[in-house]
């Protein structure tokens, strides 16, 4: 179909219009001028009105049923990670197809649901793991399809953020829109948000080296620090197995600013058994050896900076039928959940937890 040749409209919906959603979700939303903005659902009657007329939207209710109700082709998940699973699964159900805000649950059996309900139904479920759609990263993820490392042996991820003040209540995340930001349970709440700086931010981290490496973890054990009196931990250190027998080191931590660069600390680097790859978002480098050559991608010193860019266009591909690559696939969030359910556990426990 040529979409933009005739009168349809890309129906949206928004369930959960919190700071991001309003700052980055929304606003690149708006730059396809095939989508309708339907309905909107947040809590707060002041602020849901105000991005109700900042962005046109035909609906606003603090009852989510409402936005599906009044039927839209696409629905974007922006609450509380604690309501994905119910919001998620209502907007697929209602012929929807859905773009959920990571991690996509805190439960892995919720997470598997929702990947195998959007199959069932034919729809498409994408995660916002932003960095995944970055050319650097799909450059990357080129490499290990065409080239590849052998098998996977070894795996460390290392992640640092500015999230300090958010996840110890004194403060918010530096590109949150100021006038929607969240409260604070929303992020320090256990109940709701699922734990602290593994589920605001490994889990980009996760999926990203979940991704490259087209792996599953098996096992793991971990250790959690929450300086400052901090509601949720600010510091993870894991070790995992995975199926194939790999293992690996999941660090990250909480911190005032980045050291190189304005930008997330982030590297992943897989050592298989043939060569390695490696990925470094702050320094903006992509490296591979396949047993053979050297393969060393060049990048523009800016070309790891964050942005949610890539998951809206997939999902508006989505809804208008055209083809694309899904990047951050409900079946990756479930493992990523997984791999964040078994570390939480591991944490409590004091001993090596296995996926369930």
């Amino acid at each position: 179909m040529d979409w933009g040749s005739t009168l349809s409209k890309i129906r949206v919906g928004v369930i959960g219009a919190g700071s991001w959603a309003v700052a980055s979700h929304m606003p690149n939303l708006a730059k396809d001028k095939d989508v309708e903005f339907v309905g909107v659902s947040r809590k707060g009657p002041e602020l849901l009105n105000k991005i109700k007329n900042d962005f046109n939207f035909q609906i606003a209710s603090e009852n989510y049923q409402d936005v599906l109700d009044a039927g839209v082709d696409l629905c974007i998940i922006g609450s509380p990670t604690g309501l994905h699973h119910e919001h998620a699964m209502a907007a697929l159900k209602s012929g929807a197809h859905v773009m959920c805000e990571k991690p996509v649950t805190i439960d892995p059996k919720q997470a598997w649901e929702l990947d195998e309900t959007a199959k069932k139904l034919d729809k498409h479920l994408v995660i916002a793991f932003g960095w995944n759609y970055l050319p650097m990263l799909q450059r990357a993820k080129e490499l290990m399809l065409e080239r590849g490392i052998g098998e996977l042996e070894h795996m460390t991820i290392t992640m640092a953020s500015q999230c300090r003040e958010l996840l110890s209540n004194t403060g918010a995340y530096p590109d949150a829109a100021p006038e929607s930001l969240p409260e604070q349970s929303t992020w320090t709440d256990p109940r709701v948000s699922g734990g602290g700086y593994g589920q605001a931010q490994l889990s980009h981290a996760l999926g990203m080296g979940l991704w490259l490496t087209d792996s599953r973890i098996q096992s793991g054990f971990a250790l959690m620090t929450a300086p400052l009196n901090a509601p949720v931990e600010l510091h993870d250190a894991i070790t995992y197995k995975f199926d194939n027998g790999a293992v690996g080191v999941v660090a990250g931590g909480s911190s005032h600013v980045p050291a190189h660069r304005k930008t997330h600390s982030l590297e992943v680097r897989a050592i298989g058994s043939k060569g390695q790859l490696l990925v470094d978002i702050e320094r903006a480098a992509v490296w591979l050896y396949d047993g053979k050559e050297n393969i060393e991608v060049p990048l523009d010193e800016k070309a790891g900076y964050y942005n949610c860019d890539g998951p809206i266009e997939a999902i508006i591909k989505a809804a208008k039928g055209e083809s694309f690559i899904n990047q951050s696939p409900g079946h990756l969030g479930a493992k990523t959940v997984e791999a964040l359910d078994i570390a939480y556990r591991s944490a409590a426990s004091g001993k090596l937890e296995h996926r369930i």
